[in-house]
This record gives structure tokens, sequence and C-alpha cells, in this order.
């Protein structure tokens, strides 16, 4: 079996409180973190990766049961924060998702951003990062950081557009 390599890059930015606050306009609207939406994070978190590169950088991306495996694991992690984890409801239903953590540093950690293919464009990513950073640093965080694939060109774009700058190049190795 061939193993192929991707790049992927840590993208990290300081949290100053300058991170303007992100609004949505209608029909969209926020909704914080509550245990039983669990499994609409990760249905949105399927909708929005199962066809992206992302699910063969990380195959759990591409399978419904495998993201709501990612989900609980997320949410049992020791630094999980709610106050940087979101869904976005629209008129279809939930359509954007984001979930963030305390890493060791401290420092904030993007785990996921999601938004349905149908419904990108609009931007509702841009909005759940800034939502994300804004909890970050209600906690009390000054710094946070994500990864991301560099052929996923359009959320490199976002992320730079949002103040990341590039830290780090990885690669990823990958089965098959």
């Amino acid at each position: 079996m061939a193993i192929t390599y991707y790049k992927r890059f840590r993208m990290e930015i300081d949290l100053d409180g300058s991170i303007q606050a992100p609004s949505l306009s209608f029909p969209f609207r926020w909704v914080s973190w509550d245990e039983g939406l669990l499994e609409q994070h990760a249905e949105v978190k399927y909708l929005s990766f199962r066809e992206e590169i992302d699910s063969h950088v990380f195959p759990c991306l591409g399978d419904r049961h495998g993201c709501q495996r990612l989900m609980r694991e997320i949410r049992r992690k020791p630094g999980f924060l709610p106050s940087a984890t979101w869904l976005i409801l629209g008129p279809v239903g939930f359509v954007g998702t984001i979930q963030g953590v305390m890493d060791r540093g401290p420092i904030g950690a993007i785990q996921n951003v999601g938004v349905a293919p149908e419904f990108r464009g609009q931007g509702l990513g841009s909005a759940l990062v800034r939502k994300a950073l804004e909890g970050f640093y209600t906690a009390g965080l000054r710094r946070a950081y994500l990864e991301v694939t560099a052929e996923n060109v359009s959320a490199v774009l976002l992320y730079h557009a949002v103040g990341f700058r590039r830290s780090k190049t990885l690669y990823k190795a990958v089965d098959g």
C-alpha cells in the first residue's frame, strides 16, 4: 500500500482583543455549545468535509460515524472550551460548526471549521473563526492556532484574512 504525504500549515494568531466581534445576517444565527447538540456538530462536520481534501487526510471526516466519534473525542479533551465551540443555524438547519480547545501553553486550538458546501461564500467560515477567537480571548488565552491542508487554498486565504500567519509546515502521512 502506498503512502501519500499531505502538506499542512500550522497557522497562529495573537489575541489582543482587536478581533472584530462577528455578526450573522438573517436568516443565520449563533447556537452556543450544548451537550445535546454534539450529534448536530458531527453532522455538519460530515456534510462539510465528506467531499473535501481533508476527508483523504483524515478519513474520519468522510464518514458520518467517524465525525460522531471525533466530536466525542474533542468534547472529552481536558481543555475543551464551550465558549469557542459554536454552531450556525440557517434556513434549513445547522450549516456551520467550529470547536475550540485550550492546548498546552496555554494556547487556543481550533479543531475544525466546517460550513456546508451550499452555504459557502457568505462569510460564515470567517464568522465561525472570529467567534472561536472571541471565546479563546474571553477564556484568558492570548494566542491561538489551527492546522490546514495546504491544498485547501480557500481555507488558507480565509485564515490569512482573519489575521493568522503560517508558523510551520508539516507533512501528514496517509496510507493508501
